[in-house]
């Protein structure tokens, strides 16, 4: 039978790319893409910018910003009211259980242990862009997810995956899930075999440069910094050996094995070589780690990215010589940002703040027990909501409406909350209307707390005062970098502001597939060129 001549047409301009990759680095501001580029090399960071299409203004649109709902966001082109991923971790309102992101008591481990084995994308509600690419191809495609955290690959590789790996929680090895598969590929059996993060983690972390050229950062024994178990500074270099396997992911290191583990994924599954459009999504996490325990004003990250930026310019290099420089496309982005260290600002004259979400708990406690004689009325604070004890509410008698009541009063006297949104009566907050809509698509049924708290900018829910963290409005953690690159995409720029919503959307649009089932976003024409396909 002859073809007919949209088939013809297809056929003939390979019309969807042999290969799509998705890189998401875990906390990269926007700014990093500049921050140190005079000492990015020609063929990293530098050539995805110079000659892919970068979206200049792109925006995280839901509250809170974590890496959960932003690996969730990214590949479903939703917001947690609609997708689900409310969180990294939740409190379930029906059954009142502590759930985290990916959690399922369902499944066991295909490799290293149970209780990092229990782990499936059941909980989130909606599909994913690789889910539809799935679904579009009559299941032909392969989608294989990678990371050394578990919900960056169990996120994106969304219900239909064919395989997500991430780290076990000791050797270091890649595992995955019975919801995946009932035992792992020999190829993956035999990449743990040759224990890469025990060799990678036996050499000290010293700086790729000498360290009189990381002009960027805060000199290098400094207050604002955590530190690696068994140091007592902050200098480099780092000491790795005593450390455990898994460690790695703490390390700039978790880049490398990714990179390591995804080009033999590439290489053994075939993918971009199979006649059918395949997806590898890769989650660098390690910059989330690294920035967690040092702050981005550190050397560390400036070094995570200075190797980073070698490392993905090694991957591109891979990639033209195994797929072809003109049968893939690759987007980098990130889940969010990250703020600075508040005593670093404070130290430099800019208001900023700490507040631990511990001893506001006691404090509301102590003041609800004495009005309504009740103890523990406050279950938890978290993650920038705090959550009712509804056990608690419901035998105390008293109306929920007047406990939230006491509580909006007592936050009215803390100078470090900017506002605090009763989530019942969200659309009556007085707030600018930007967060509100925030706080509204970020609010999932039965998986978001009672009232969200909205800091001044600089003051961080925070855990410890070294280091820092992530989670709120303020652009330096939702002003995301976003640049395309590879088959069909026009090299430029946009400067309209966007949101990471689109993603998933433009991805659709480009490949000729059906949007994920929640998708809210927009694709973003200037992207992409169809009369070049």
């Amino acid at each position: 039978m002859q073809l007919s001549v949209f088939a013809q047409h297809r056929n003939e301009n390979q019309k969807r790319p042999k290969l799509v990759i998705g890189l998401v680095v875990d906390q990269m501001r926007y700014d990093f893409l500049y921050r140190y580029a005079n000492r990015y090399s020609k063929k990293g960071f530098s050539k995805l910018l110079r000659e892919g299409h970068n979206c200049e203004n792109v925006f995280i649109n839901y509250l809170p910003s974590y890496t959960g709902p932003g690996h969730a966001c990214i590949y479903t082109g939703s917001v947690p009211a609609l997708h689900g991923i409310s969180s990294n971790d939740w409190i379930d309102r029906i059954t009142g259980s502590s759930v985290y992101c990916t959690q399922d008591e369902k499944v066991s481990n295909v490799g290293g242990s149970l209780k990092s084995g229990r782990m499936s994308p059941r909980n989130m509600w909606s599909s994913t862009i690789t889910d539809e690419l799935r679904l579009a191809t009559n299941f032909k495609s392969k989608v294989i997810a990678i990371s050394v955290k578990d919900r960056a690959s169990i996120l994106p590789g969304g219900h239909f995956a064919n395989a997500s790996y991430w780290i076990d929680d000791s050797l270091g090895h890649f595992m995955t899930s019975t919801f995946y598969m009932p035992e792992l590929p020999k190829w993956v059996s035999e990449f743990n075999a040759a224990a890469y993060a025990k060799k990678y983690m036996s050499n000290d972390w010293t700086t790729k440069y000498p360290i009189s050229t990381y002009t960027q950062s805060t000199h290098d024994d400094n207050a604002y910094e955590g530190k690696f178990t068994g140091e007592t500074s902050t200098e480099f270099p780092h000491k790795l050996s005593h450390l455990k396997s898994s460690d790695i992911k703490k390390t700039p290191f978790g880049n490398s094995i990714v990179l390591d583990f995804a080009k033999q994924a590439i290489e053994k599954e075939q993918l971009g070589n199979r006649g059918e459009t395949d997806f590898l999504c890769l989650s660098f996490s390690s910059p989330d780690y690294v920035g967690h325990m040092f702050g981005p004003n550190s050397i560390e990250i400036e070094d995570t990215y200075l190797r980073l930026d070698e490392e993905i310019a090694d991957f591109l290099a891979y990639l033209d010589d195994n797929i072809g420089e003109n049968n893939y496309t690759l987007f980098l982005t990130a889940d969010h940002g990250v703020a600075h260290n508040p005593q670093f600002l404070i130290d430099h004259k800019m208001p900023a703040g700490f507040m631990f979400a511990s001893t506001l708990k006691n404090e509301l406690n102590n003041s609800l027990q004495k009005e309504f004689n009740y103890p523990g009325l406050i279950r938890e604070i978290g993650e920038n909501f705090i959550w009712l004890n509804d056990a608690g509410v419901d035998s105390s008698k008293a109306e929920r409406k007047k406990i939230v009541e006491s509580v909006m009063n007592i936050l009215r006297y803390h100078n470090e909350v900017h506002f605090a949104m009763d989530m019942s009566q969200v659309q009556q907050s007085i707030v600018p209307q930007s967060i509100r809509e925030m706080a509204i698509n970020g609010f999932a049924k039965n998986r978001s707390g009672d009232i969200l708290l909205i800091l001044k900018p600089g003051w961080l829910d925070a855990y410890s005062k070294t280091g820092t963290t992530h989670g709120t409005w303020n652009p330096y953690d939702t002003h995301i970098p976003l640049v395309w690159f590879g088959k069909n995409i026009n090299a430029g720029t946009t400067s309209e502001t966007v949101y990471m919503t689109d993603i998933a959307a433009t991805l659709a649009s480009m490949l000729e597939i059906q949007m994920p089932n929640a998708c809210i976003g927009k694709a973003i024409p200037k992207v992409y060129n169809k009369d070049q396909r």
